[in-house]
């Protein structure tokens, strides 16, 4: 009678080395491996209080309550055991982290301490890329557009492949855009304004908000953006790769993170690191 097990475990069983890897930052995997471990009771009376949001969480220094990574799962019982699920790692011989040295050291030397194993950090992973890893066509018509502003003049602005906005949303989004005075690049992701597959349901006012300074693509080589002379600032969701891009071509950041761990980018690029401005509300409900 045969048995089956997973590749994984037969590896240990074997003796064989297995790596563990991380396509967040550093800094989120300590916090997922510190909310791995706190009494979950207490933790989530202190997560409802008002009181608390602003507070910095103990251990996780610059990040307070609502900068913990927990927005994207539902209930915060299930995500406590998700990450205490996520972060044993005892059959990892080795850590492999797409990160930077000398961005995360603090907590990169933290994992390396409590984990107990070697911890690589092997990044900006995207680099070494040799193609594009975009799922969506570039719009390369955005590049020449760029070769005609003025340098460092243009606000790049995209949010990812995964956050929805509101109408709303959007349109406060353009009348700060066109109240700034500076040319701008828009990526608006194909549906990612709610119950629209793009902006055709948004008011006439939005075309003329963004026609005078405003260039709107569906996707843009990101990369070649960034790097491109005109590009002065970049509002971003501050997925860890988007993170990565612009602190390696220089660009400072405007932060609006959704979920998940672009909160804790967020608030590293803010109070720790000190090259962007995070945007807050004060009634903000989780998306």
């Amino acid at each position: 009678m045969s048995t089956c097990t997973s590749p994984k475990m037969q590896l240990w069983s074997f003796n064989f080395p297995v790596s563990s890897s991380s396509t967040t930052s550093a800094s989120a995997f300590v916090c997922r491996s510190v909310l791995a471990k706190v009494n979950a009771e207490s933790f989530l009376i202190d997560m409802k209080g008002p009181e608390m949001q602003d507070k910095v969480f103990p251990g996780l220094h610059p990040l307070r309550y609502k900068d913990l990574p927990f927005s994207a799962f539902g209930p915060l019982e299930s995500v406590l055991n998700l990450y205490s699920k996520a972060v044993n790692i005892r059959t990892a011989s080795i850590i492999i982290i797409n990160s930077a040295s000398c961005l995360e050291s603090l907590s990169l030397a933290w994992l390396q301490r409590e984990l107990q194993v070697p911890v690589y950090p092997i990044g900006p992973l995207h680099i070494a890329a040799s193609t594009p890893s975009s799922l969506l066509e570039e719009d390369r018509s955005c590049i020449e557009w760029l070769d005609k502003q003025k340098q460092s003049s243009v606000v790049y602005i995209s949010l990812g492949s995964l956050a929805l906005m509101e109408t709303k949303d959007m349109l406060e989004m353009a009348w700060g855009l066109s109240n700034s005075n500076q040319p701008f690049l828009w990526v608006i992701r194909p549906g990612s304004i709610r119950a629209s597959e793009w902006t055709e349901s948004l008011p006439d006012k939005f075309s003329k908000l963004v026609s005078e300074r405003g260039y709107v693509v569906k996707w843009a080589p990101q990369i070649e953006v960034l790097r491109h002379p005109a590009i002065g600032g970049f509002w971003s969701h501050c997925g860890w790769n988007s993170t990565l891009a612009s602190i390696g071509e220089g660009v400072l950041m405007i932060c609006r993170p959704f979920t998940a761990d672009q909160r804790v980018n967020a608030r590293y690029l803010e109070s720790f690191w000190r090259i962007g401005v995070q945007l807050e509300k004060q009634d903000e409900e989780d998306d």
